[in-house]
């Protein structure tokens, strides 16, 4: 009856109801943070600032080979007629390549990112360059705005693969590059639409989306809020504060204990936590937290929360276990920095957050398509410190 009655309330939890038990999975108590817990220091070089070349330069590598890369892929949409069914590169002009288009675009992504601050090799910057020019044009936008505006678009890659683009255009956006600029005059009618269409969609949602994957709500919500914020669309940002504030602003007691599922590439609770240190002053970030995650421990020790663990890398949903250690990393590094120098919290989510960041970076090889085409664009988020903005 015990294990019955703890399915169930994950079951709950997942749903997107409050509860009022501890998000232990057990009869652990959670942990007391008083005045007389010690701070523990933390490291100032703990938190990622710089990616190391030599990184920088494989990832990349990863991106350069998948971008333009048609097969395999998977094509999901729907379709009033057969005709309408065809070949990825000629429904997907730009973004055909990486198995699937959500992939594809945060692989241009990461060359942009790696190409502003990565200091890649000579070599490998003019391969870039060149692809990018190949695939980020007037024309073959022009395609993919086809693609957004036909009747059946309906919510075709809504809402992660359409965060995925603005933040494509919100780094070329912060880049004073003559290149930058001539891709995002191109891109700029896509994300017009994008952001009219999440405008329109966000008053509709009713619930969060609490899943560990594509769907997930708190992820899209992130990346569209540092569009908002480079973009200077202040309605859009007001506009995702509240839809943040509405959903998380009472949630309790988030089950972690319970992730990841299997197939999770994000964790609910963690990226939750990383969307309302946005939205929220410090003061209300560290108290929310704390009715939100009572479980973070005072002591500085990194096994509160063991990284995911993959036993099949050539499995392309199981792989997904790899994205959500680099994603945890980033979570946990960006709501430790989020709270006060003398937080005593701080010291345990940096020490997860480098476990899950040592995790995550080790899983990404050229071994399986089913990890190569995507982990890179994780680890480079990751590495490249891309979800902090003071």
């Amino acid at each position: 009856m015990k294990h019955a009655a703890l399915l169930l309330l994950a079951f709950i939890a997942s749903a997107g109801a409050s509860c009022t038990e501890t998000s232990l999975p057990s009869d652990t108590e959670p942990v007391q943070i008083t005045e007389t817990t010690p701070v523990l220091p933390v490291r100032a070089d703990a938190f990622p600032t710089q990616i190391d070349p030599m990184l920088a330069d494989r990832f990349s590598r990863l991106a350069l080979d998948c971008v333009q890369q048609e097969f395999p892929n998977k094509i999901s949409r729907t379709t009033n007629t057969a005709e309408a069914i065809g070949r990825p590169r000629d429904l997907f002009p730009a973004f055909y390549g990486c198995f699937d288009w959500h992939s594809a675009v945060h692989g241009h992504w990461l060359l942009v990112r790696l190409l502003r601050i990565g200091d890649l090799e000579a070599e490998t910057q003019a391969e870039a360059i060149a692809k990018l020019n190949a695939n980020l044009n007037l024309d073959t936008i022009a395609g993919e705005l086809a693609n957004f505006r036909r009747a059946e678009r309906g919510s075709w890659e809504r809402p992660y693969g359409w965060a995925w683009l603005l933040q494509l255009t919100a780094e070329l956006r912060e880049w004073d590059d003559t290149n930058a600029k001539r891709w995002l005059a191109a891109l700029e009618p896509l994300e017009a639409d994008i952001v009219a269409a999440t405008k329109d969609w966000m008053p509709k949602l009713a619930y969060p989306i609490r899943l560990g994957t594509h769907n997930q709500s708190a992820f899209a919500f992130t990346l569209m809020h540092d569009w908002a914020v480079v973009a200077g669309d202040a309605e859009f940002a007001a506009q995702i504060d509240a839809r943040a504030r509405d959903f998380h602003l009472d949630d309790v007691n988030c089950p972690l204990g319970y992730e990841p599922s299997g197939e999770d590439f994000l964790s609910p609770c963690l990226m939750e936590a990383d969307l309302m240190r946005r939205v929220l002053s410090p003061s209300d970030f560290a108290d929310w937290l704390s009715r939100f995650l009572p479980g973070i421990p005072g002591d500085g020790r990194a096994d509160w929360l063991p990284p995911a663990i993959v036993l099949d890398a050539s499995d392309g949903k199981l792989v997904h276990l790899d994205g959500v250690n680099s994603s945890r990393a980033w979570n946990l590094f960006n709501i430790a920095r989020a709270l006060p120098d003398d937080d005593p919290r701080r010291a345990a989510l940096v020490a997860a957050a480098e476990v899950h960041r040592d995790a995550g970076v080790e899983a990404v090889s050229d071994e399986h398509y089913s990890g190569s085409h995507w982990l890179a664009s994780f680890a480079t988020y990751l590495m490249t410190d891309r979800g902090w903005n003071e």
